[in-house]
């Protein structure tokens, strides 16, 4: 069975003649970006090709963490996480949000080693995170393997409901003023006078100055029919539910090769941790210099896979009048098959480290294409060859977590105030292909 809930927004909002701001894309990055828009009394729409976080947004594991990230995400991370434990009451919705905590278990040299740096980083950024071991390991976690020898454990994480947050958000937004349509592709946007004058969408044109891109895994290909190389890439992950536990702890934990988070629902939602398949695909090709650095430092989590997907991004066309049916139309909701042994093996993992888990069976399986950048940081900031184009993706696996500070980030930038967080590690111009777009463009 595919993913096990994910709430419906209700009716769709007609489409405007015009808008100060249109946001494409309904996942967590677009959602929260039209919401802190509308908020600050912008008048925003957001056009969303299917259903709101029909793709990863609601896919992911729903783990809201500042443990692990890379150090220039973690200022973002810290924002979110202020932002998640708020926002239910803030905006009277109900995500799911918990402050559980978060715990990442250790066994090999290697894992100990990886989490001891980062609690270096925890210590300089100020993330409350401890470094667990000996008895308090297992006053933490009741029945772990006597194998796993640390913990890394930050007290002030959490956890939501992927398939419940997001739309609880789409719908605040929609209270406070914001046109939220969903079933309707935005083909492209239109300049005049060199920086942007609209937007055509299947249904019509709609007058614009200020357009921000969030259209995850689409990002690419949308940027490139505007002239605009966005180096970024598709990796596949899957997740399962399970029931039938009891006795582990209510806080996501992760470790070199396991994952689980409880779910509102009774269940869990389990994963094998550092484990993605990364499809070959005709641009796996064309980045493949962008990518090799990661491919070196990350080979060991990743399954290349050439399959099906190659042949259908080979024949999808990646350039089109805006008169013309796009992609966006043909591929409404984008549901990849889960990679099953990944499942199987995570619930084997699981038992080896819960007994508890000897009991689990699957209940659901599914799959979710991330969005990735060559440094795994996401993009949030100004598509500077386009001026008007904002663009915020590429967040590699971490929207969910850091998708609120994000998208009050980009509805700052937007508006030209000053920024929650320091903006620079996440502008587009970073990439070198985006500063040769960008010459070109001003040439």
């Amino acid at each position: 069975m595919p993913i096990p809930s994910l709430d419906k927004i209700g009716a769709s909002d007609p489409v405007p003649d015009a808008s100060e701001v249109v946001v494409v894309g309904g996942g967590i990055a677009g959602v929260t970006a039209a919401l802190f828009l509308a908020e600050a009394g912008v008048q925003v729409s957001l056009f969303e090709k299917g259903q709101i976080a029909a793709e990863q947004s609601s896919r992911n594991w729903g783990w809201v963490r500042q443990m692990g990230r890379d150090a220039a995400e973690v200022p973002l991370a810290i924002e979110s996480l202020a932002l998640w434990r708020g926002i239910d009451r803030h905006f009277s919705i109900d995500t799911g949000f918990r402050e559980t905590g978060i715990t990442y278990v250790c066994r090999t040299p290697r894992e100990i080693k990886e989490f001891s740096s980062w609690a270096e980083t925890a210590a300089k950024s100020g993330v409350p995170t401890q470094i667990i071991e000996g008895s308090a390991l297992a006053r933490l976690l009741p029945g772990i393997h006597g194998s796993y020898r640390m913990a890394l454990h930050t007290a002030n994480d959490g956890r939501a409901e992927p398939g419940q947050a997001v739309p609880a958000m789409a719908r605040a937004a929609r209270r406070l003023g914001a046109r939220i349509v969903e079933n309707c592709a935005v083909r492209g946007i239109e300049t005049s006078a060199g920086r942007v004058s609209s937007v055509v969408t299947e249904r019509g044109t709609v007058r614009t100055s200020q357009v921000v891109l969030a259209g995850g895994v689409w990002s690419r290909l949308f940027l490139g029919n505007v002239g605009v190389d966005f180096p970024q890439l598709r990796i596949l992950g899957t997740a399962a539910r399970v029931d039938g536990v009891e006795g582990v702890p209510d806080m996501p934990v992760g470790g070199g090769d396991l994952a689980f988070r409880r779910r509102l629902d009774g269940g869990y939602t389990v994963a094998l941790r550092n484990a993605n398949v990364a499809p070959i695909t005709p641009d796996s090709f064309r980045l493949f210099f962008d990518f090799l650095p990661t491919l070196v430092r990350s080979w060991r989590e990743l399954k290349l896979r050439v399959g099906g997907q190659f042949v259908t991004e080979l024949r999808m066309p990646r350039s089109w009048s805006l008169d013309q049916t796009t992609p966006f139309e043909e591929i409404r909701v984008l549901d990849p098959v889960p990679h099953e042994p990944f499942n199987r093996q995570s619930l084997i993992r699981l038992r080896q480290a819960f007994a508890a888990f000897e009991t689990a069976r699957i209940t659901h399986s599914w799959a979710g294409m991330i969005d990735a950048t060559p440094d795994a940081i996401p993009v949030i900031g100004a598509v500077e060859a386009v001026p008007g184009l904002f663009l915020s993706a590429g967040y590699s696996g971490h929207g969910f977590g850091i998708g609120p500070g994000g998208g009050r980030l980009m509805s700052e930038i937007v508006r030209g105030v000053t920024p929650c967080v320091d903006p620079t590690p996440f502008r587009l111009s970073r990439f070198g292909r985006a500063k040769l777009v960008v010459a070109g463009a001003a040439a």
